[in-house]
């Protein structure tokens, strides 16, 4: 998790590592980070493949150890060819690309640059000229005319670390938490910020799995459109050839009326007159077989009758899940009386644990639902699959698919039951029950994402679709980023922004929690970084006894605010 006090520590973070290994000013390691959307491992793959020159090319990085032409000059006033203008030389500014032009125009074109949206990446006004400018001198510039639009373009750099990084996305939270996450290395994964709100880091959704982000797309706006009554109209009414309204025929004459006048045929559509007897319309004959026709109502039907299925089992689950949540609110009462009788029995962590698998394993059954719809119909794998190969991956799917809906329902049998008014003995009996279905459950949960990922996802050839992996303790809760002195850091912060090289500058100490600086000036880490130079080190899911327990990971649609 990443808060607005640790977003510039994060970003640093980054920052250093490029500023040690290619000796750059801060600014131009941000431009080339933000090029390449903050991936380190990236820059470093260009730079080993096309050499430094390209690397600096590409990201609009100029670094030249050049004298500047002012000094050659010897008037005191110099033409500004974008203003035309004879200004003072203490009036004009030079970019690290060699192009100068008035501080007026200068401050103009960054002016409408951030206004734009477009601060991170502000080019230079020359013709063709790709170089980035430099961040120093927008600010002094901007800051001049309008201090508050400096400080946007201040917030809009900061920020750049996680607009621009694929890896760290905003908690999508409401109202919103200000936390950001980032992960080690996997973006398709589910992930809980610390205000608790879980999402797919994917698709910044509610957490999916096992549907792709894609399914999980068409499968709401399915549902919240109600497209599935378009499909309903389209095999029971038909288009006006006049107005194009759809007509509902209210009678068995097969002359339809529409409400702007015009008649037509229901059996074709065509428009007519009104004259007809009772075999036939007037002017008009439509007795041949139209087999398109047809075939498009059993269609639109058969489309209905399908979705249908899958949404009223995905509801049903939902519905479940609402009323199963209630036992939590039973569960430690019936445990406040089974520790008040005079028994042996003093561990009941089976139940709480039951009970969370239990709602784990119901969270999956309802979004498999909304995953066999799509991997099993036309709407995306119509051309990868024959209609047999769909034919057995639908039954091995569902075979799985049954047995951990059969073993769930049984988990929600037993932990419903009354049995803190039993005895020992079949309280023991409903333990052991307890343990084993969660046990198997979790298996089956396991099983199951084994055989999407493998069987049915990881064998398509036109299309990818990735899912986050299962968990069985659920969504992974975010650690926090480490943070140290903030002051000492934004003080920092702002020296290195108004240093333009970093060359014989000594690297500051004080770092994050458990980083110490070898000679070179570079931060070595004491636990261990990824690839990305996001720390491995997380923390565990925390399960505390009592209300903490039930760790429900709710949807959006069922989450309790209160």
């Amino acid at each position: 998790v990443i808060t607005r006090e640790s977003l510039l520590a994060a970003q640093r973070e980054d920052l250093r590592r490029v500023m040690d290994m290619l000796n750059l000013s801060e600014q131009h390691a941000r431009t080339l980070l933000i090029h390449h959307r903050w991936d380190v491992q990236k820059v470093l793959a260009v730079l080993v493949e096309k050499g430094k020159d390209r690397l600096y090319a590409e990201a609009g990085v100029t670094v030249l150890n050049r004298k500047s032409h002012f000094t050659s000059q010897s008037s005191s006033e110099v033409t500004c060819i974008i203003c035309m203008e004879d200004i003072a030389m203490e009036e004009v500014t030079e970019m690290d690309c060699g192009h100068c032009f008035c501080n007026n125009c200068w401050t103009e074109h960054f002016i409408v640059k951030i206004n734009e949206g477009q601060s991170r990446r502000i080019r230079c006004m020359a013709h063709k000229c790709h170089a980035i400018c430099d961040e120093a001198v927008i600010r002094n510039l901007v800051s001049a005319r309008d201090p508050d639009l400096a400080e946007r373009f201040e917030r809009f750099l900061l920020e750049s670390y996680i607009e621009d990084n694929r890896m760290v996305k905003w908690c999508p939270s409401v109202p919103h938490c200000g936390n950001a996450i980032r992960v080690e290395d996997d973006q398709y994964c589910e992930v809980e910020c610390t205000c608790g709100q879980q999402f797919c880091f994917g698709c910044s959704s509610e957490a999916h799995s096992p549907c792709s982000c894609l399914m999980w797309e068409l499968w709401t706006k399915k549902c919240k459109d109600e497209s599935e009554t378009v499909n309903w109209m389209t095999a029971h009414t038909k288009p006006c050839p006049k107005c194009n309204k759809p007509v509902e025929k209210n009678g068995g004459c097969n002359l339809v009326s529409c409400i702007c006048g015009q008649p037509f045929c229901w059996l074709c559509g065509g428009a007519t007159g009104r004259d007809h007897t009772w075999t036939s319309i007037s002017g008009h004959s439509c007795g041949r077989y139209k087999e398109d026709q047809n075939k498009k109502a059993e269609r639109a039907k058969r489309d209905l009758y399908r979705y249908m299925h899958y949404h009223n089992r995905y509801k049903a689950h939902i519905d479940s899940f609402k009323l199963e949540s209630k036992l939590k609110e039973t569960t430690q009462n019936k445990i406040s009386i089974l520790e008040s009788k005079d028994t042996t029995l003093r561990d009941f962590s089976w139940v709480t644990n039951g009970l969370y698998r239990l709602f784990r394993s119901r969270r999956v059954l309802w979004y498999s639902y909304a995953f066999a719809y799509y991997m099993f119909g036309d709407d995306l794998f119509r051309d990868e699959m024959t209609k047999a190969e769909r034919e057995i991956k639908q039954n091995l799917f569902e075979d799985q698919q049954q047995q951990l809906e059969s073993n769930v329902e049984k988990l929600s049998k037993y932990l419903g039951e009354e049995y803190e008014s039993y005895n020992k003995d079949k309280v023991m009996e409903i333990r052991m029950q307890v343990i084993n279905l969660s046990v198997i459950t979790d298996k089956l949960c396991k099983k199951m994402y084994e055989c999407i990922e493998n069987d049915l996802l990881g064998s398509l050839q036109l299309a990818t679709h990735n899912i986050a992996p299962y968990k069985s303790k659920g969504v992974e809760r975010a650690s926090e980023f480490p943070i140290w002195n903030t002051k000492a850091n934004i003080a920092d912060y702002h020296d290195l922004t108004h240093t333009t090289k970093v060359d014989g500058v000594t690297v500051e100490s004080n770092g994050p929690s458990g980083t110490q600086n070898n000679e070179s000036g570079s931060s070595t880490k004491k636990h261990t970084n990824n690839g990305s130079g996001c720390s491995t080190r997380k923390r565990g899911r925390q399960e505390p006894l009592g209300d903490g327990l039930f760790d429900l990971n709710l949807p959006a649609e069922v989450l309790d605010k209160s």
